[in-house]
């Protein structure tokens, strides 16, 4: 639920706040950063809206194995380059703080993921 929350937001900010959002990251003014950053809006939505409908599931079992996966991967990938520009541009305290909020999801969904859906006895 997490996830779908933060995700659903971040999607909203994107598609709304294109310009806006380009402007604050110092991105040219042409008519590409905004029309990419409302693609990775809708990237987020989709992801956040796959996310809350799977919520009842059982994530990690057979069934919702793709849900986990979709997102560890997404996390995980995400996590280390935003991490890796974080690490160069130390001097950025936002990298270092949705670096680290990727991190914790990437290993919550390893968790997920890999690990048994059902509880120990």
């Amino acid at each position: 639920m997490a996830s779908a929350i933060l995700m659903g937001i971040t999607g909203i900010i994107l598609i709304f706040l294109p310009d806006e959002i380009a402007d604050y990251a110092g991105l040219t003014s042409t008519n590409l950063p905004p029309l990419l950053l409302q693609v990775l809006g809708a990237l987020y939505f989709s992801f956040a809206l796959l996310n809350w409908m799977a919520k009842a599931n059982l994530i990690g079992g057979i069934y919702s194995k793709p849900v986990a996966m979709g997102n560890f991967a997404h996390f995980f990938i995400a996590g280390l380059s935003i991490m890796k520009s974080a690490i160069a541009n130390q001097n950025i305290i936002e990298l270092w703080a949705v670096g680290i909020i990727y991190c914790i999801f990437a290993i919550l969904f390893a968790v997920v993921g890999f690990g048994n859906p059902l509880k120990a006895d």
